[in-house]
């Protein structure tokens, strides 16, 4: 039910994508599988990979893909433990289960043949980038964090909560013990009701864009959720009173290699701390920290505003370009103040990354081809 749902909401992409499982091999279980989009794959820039968030999947990223993949390979996965991916037994310890994360993406990157990315992690995916980077930097090129989890300290007075909202204090408050996400699995068939009445905003995110069957997102979110709380799980290890982490990144970003530039997206109705960004650029130094703010959008940035989200990705990763190489680590990024806006096929078969699904659409391939072969006789001429 969730691949099929997931295609569904997939079939709204304007661009072709390839879905395939890549081996991982015992990254956390034995034998570990990463659900994977691809699009174009051809292009020779600086890829950029996306992780998302808590409870999400990669159909979440349908507003996103087809522009950020008009100039560049996009990678989507499936964190381990969420989604399509493999659901191991992870660790108990919070750095035993941020570490298990890291070595899968890694993994996943060797199996890839991925030399180096431009990283994007949202919300917890976002803390999982950030601790990449920490262990394997000279396999990032620039760190994107969208409305990143896990990044300031817990607040000695957690009673002084105002901008956290009411369903995320209740969260932490009552159901600390338990999963996030348990409410959903409790609920049986009865979960994408759940996600219904509860989050009707989710709905309203993407219904320009799935408008034909707008109940396609409460599905896909119940099915991403239904099956063995593996990553929850993990993700319950590392938190202290769900809206923090055991171990603040806010102390350790300071450590991510100099010459690896950082941009901070924030929702400015987001519940999520955005003073973490300000006080890391204070640490960095305004040329390699960049913080944009984006008005009236909330924790989903990606999905409340995705033109300007869209817009603020590709301007970072267009800095990467080869026609156009103003690369960052040998030119410092110019200081730039907080933005504040008023807006609201088939590719070569990897070794070891089994194909299971395309979405067949016409290629530009053969008119490129046609084109590079008329140029060559212009110039014979």
């Amino acid at each position: 039910m969730l691949r099929a749902v997931e295609k569904k909401i997939l079939s709204y992409l304007k661009l072709p994508y390839r879905g395939f499982f890549v081996d991982v091999g015992p990254a956390v279980g034995e034998a570990d599988k990463i659900w994977t989009l691809s699009m174009n794959t051809d292009s020779k820039e600086v890829p950029l990979v996306l992780l998302h968030g808590l409870g999400a999947g990669v159909a979440l990223w349908v507003m996103n893909l087809d522009a950020f993949a008009k100039d560049r390979p996009v990678y989507a996965m499936d964190v381990l433990g969420f989604g399509r991916s493999s659901r191991p037994l992870f660790g108990k310890d919070a750095l035993v289960c941020e570490k298990q994360f890291v070595k899968s993406v890694e993994e996943w990157r060797r199996e890839m043949n991925i030399n180096n990315m431009i990283l994007l992690g949202h919300s917890m995916g976002g803390f999982i980038a950030s601790s990449y980077a920490l262990s394997y930097p000279e396999r990032v090129r620039h760190l994107i964090l969208a409305d990143p989890w896990g990044f300031p300290e817990k607040p000695a007075d957690s009673t002084n909560t105002k901008q956290i909202p009411l369903w995320v204090r209740a969260v932490a408050r009552v159901l600390t013990p338990l999963n996030p996400l348990w409410a959903l699995r409790a609920a049986g068939p009865f979960g994408q009701w759940v996600v219904q009445k509860t989050r009707p905003d989710i709905m309203r995110k993407f219904q320009q864009t799935i408008e034909e069957d707008i109940n396609l997102l409460p599905q896909y979110i119940h099915q991403c959720n239904a099956q063995s709380p593996s990553g929850e799980s993990a993700f319950h290890s590392m938190m202290q009173s769900f809206g923090w982490a055991k171990h603040p990144m806010i102390h350790r970003i300071k450590d991510v290699r100099s010459d690896i530039p950082i941009t901070f997206i924030y929702g400015s109705r987001s519940w999520i701390d955005s003073s973490s960004g300000e006080k890391i650029k204070a640490q960095r130094g305004t040329n390699m920290v960049d913080i944009k703010i984006v008005t009236g959008a909330g924790h989903h940035v990606y999905a409340d505003k995705p033109d300007v989200f869209n817009r603020y990705v590709n301007e970072t990763c267009d800095i990467y370009k080869i026609n156009e190489p103003q690369l960052l680590q040998s030119k410092p990024m110019p200081p730039m103040p907080p933005q504040l806006l008023n807006e609201s096929d088939e590719e070569p078969n990897l070794p070891t990354a089994a194909s299971v699904e395309v979405k067949p659409e016409a290629t530009h391939e053969s008119s490129t081809t046609s084109a590079a072969a008329d140029l060559a006789d212009v110039k014979r001429k």
